[in-house]
């Protein structure tokens, strides 16, 4: 079979002339210009690289993930440092199987507690504990550090706000958009 003739993933058997009859109409994309394309690569290696290197930092200096470091920062700014297991994990960007995963390793070294929802028996809190807060005040000053030196550094001379605003439209209303809104700049 052709690549012409080639169904795209999920949309059905091809039909003459390589398009099935569900298939909409394919949306012609303009090019992006020398700067859009430009900044795109610079974007994408931000997005890849940034995350990589605050963990590895956090890790050697904390031994603490960049994961589990956005876990206790999420439950210290909670009301009563506690929220739904569902709620954590979407505000972390994570499965709720995921999130479960980071929250029992926190368990175990005493940062957080699982407990169960009184109003729903499936549901589960993640509480910080007085241990778990103490962590994460120990680990702020090298995380900020590192967040400072790989990423707020370098935006000196732009509208930071302006920046703000439209990173958080970035993927608005697709499945993997966050629950909780990003906090206005002040």
């Amino acid at each position: 079979m052709t690549a012409a003739a080639r169904p795209a993933p999920g949309r059905g058997a091809p039909v003459e002339g390589g398009v099935a009859a569900s298939t909409p109409p394919a949306v012609q994309a303009a090019p992006l210009s020398d700067a859009e394309r430009a900044f795109w690569m610079a974007f994408t290696r931000a997005l890849i690289v940034v995350p990589r290197v605050l963990d590895a930092e956090l890790i050697a200096e904390q031994h603490l993930s960049m994961t589990e470091y956005v876990v206790l920062m999420h439950l210290s700014e909670a009301a009563d440092r506690r929220l739904r297991m569902s709620e954590l994990a979407g505000r972390c960007a994570l499965s709720l199987s995921g999130m479960s995963r980071v929250v029992s390793r926190l368990a175990v070294d005493g940062l957080v507690r699982r407990v169960r929802a009184g109003d729903d028996a499936r549901g589960a809190f993640a509480v910080l504990t007085d241990a778990g807060l103490a962590r994460l005040e120990a680990a702020y000053p090298d995380h900020l550090a590192s967040v400072r030196r790989h990423v707020i550094d370098h935006l000196e001379g732009l509208d930071v706000g302006a920046l703000t605003e439209a990173l958080s439209r970035f993927a608005t209303g697709t499945p993997c958009e966050p629950c909780a809104p990003v906090p206005e700049c002040r």
